[in-house]
């Protein structure tokens, strides 16, 4: 019983029309007819059931391209959604990476002022020594 719960509306569907076809045949077979009308009978029955089950399968179709068009249109709007955040990060990324890199390199300058502080100073403390040993 929970295989029928779990089987599709078009397996059902689909046995609902083989056991239809089967019924009608045995009953025009044991129905009192002449072989030239039970084979028309049969002919009818069968062309019936085959415009059922063909537009039974438009339908199922139709419903599929509808489903197949509106996954398509989410998975599109959740891919546009993806993007547009992966490039809000990526441009928040640049941006702190610019601010760090003004940062380095006020932190270089800053160094290379204070090495040539000190070797002014150095220099000015070698020379004051060397003018005083003159003297």
């Amino acid at each position: 019983m929970a295989d029928n719960d779990n089987s599709s509306a078009s397996e059902k569907l689909t046995f609902l029309l083989i056991g239809a076809g089967i019924g009608a045949t045995l009953a025009l077979l044991f129905a009192p007819k002449s072989g030239r009308e039970l084979r028309g009978d049969i002919a009818d029955y069968t062309k019936r059931g085959l415009d059922a089950a063909g537009e039974q399968a438009r339908q199922i179709g139709t419903r599929a391209g509808e489903v197949y068009g509106t996954a398509s249109q989410r998975v599109a709007d959740a891919y546009g959604t993806a993007r547009e955040k992966v490039s809000q990060g990526a441009d928040a990324v640049s941006e702190v990476a610019a601010r760090q890199r003004e940062q380095i390199q006020a932190a270089i300058e800053a160094g290379k002022q204070a090495y040539r502080e000190e070797k002014r100073k150095v220099g000015d403390l070698s020379r004051a020594a060397v003018e005083g040993d003159e003297a």
